[in-house]
């Protein structure tokens, strides 16, 4: 199905934000160059090499556990462990989170065609917030409502997305939610949920 079809077919979206609009390694390739420019400065130890050390360790592991497997790499204190998650949740990036191109046009397809359109964000809320506020949304973070997955009393990926068609008045088969391929499995065909994995977009 093309865009246009989506478009016409459906009148809320629903998009999950992590790898769905934008790259997430974008983020945290950037927050390991600040970690590792810190602990030049706190260690005078070698920033590129740590750099290296964990974009490696990333393409092979990915995040979870990588300050762990920094830390032993390099004989780190674990105190470290705070400015590290500090870092996660607050940075200020050197560089602006940039959207997929078929995600962009797609969003904005969603807006010229004057439908609902929402972010439904899983993860730390307050991370989370922080990458949305330095993603550039090229004018259209003024047209989405977003939620945190948090905020909901049921965590369930559907629950969440029931009550959000419930709070704004859409049924749910009106709706088109828009998500990683990890989370095709959390959507089972009695919720009435459409699902469109994000990598579609691009097509």
């Amino acid at each position: 199905m093309k865009a246009a079809d989506y478009l016409a077919n459906y009148q809320a979206f629903i998009f999950e934000y992590d790898d769905v609009l934008y790259p997430e390694k974008d983020y945290l390739l950037q927050v390991y160059y600040l970690f590792s420019q810190f602990i030049e400065y706190a260690e005078q130890r070698d920033a590129v090499e740590i750099l290296a050390f964990m974009k490696a360790d990333f393409a092979d592991n990915g995040h979870d556990g990588i300050f762990d497997r920094t830390k032993d790499r390099f004989n780190l204190d674990l105190k470290y462990q705070t400015n590290f998650d500090l870092l996660m949740q607050n940075v200020r990036l050197p560089l602006k989170l940039l959207l997929f191109d078929g995600a962009l046009r797609f969003l904005q397809g969603v807006i010229k065609a004057q439908k609902q359109l929402f972010l439904l964000v899983s993860g730390d809320p307050v991370m989370q917030l922080n990458k949305i506020r330095q993603t550039e949304w090229n004018g259209l973070e003024t047209r989405l409502t977003v939620y945190f997955t948090d905020e909901f009393p049921d965590l369930s990926i559907e629950a969440n997305i029931l009550s959000v068609a419930d709070k704004h008045g859409f049924r749910v088969e009106d709706a088109l939610f828009v998500g990683h391929s990890s989370q095709a499995i959390l959507i089972t065909p009695a919720s009435g949920i459409n699902y469109l994995d994000a990598a579609k977009l691009s097509v």
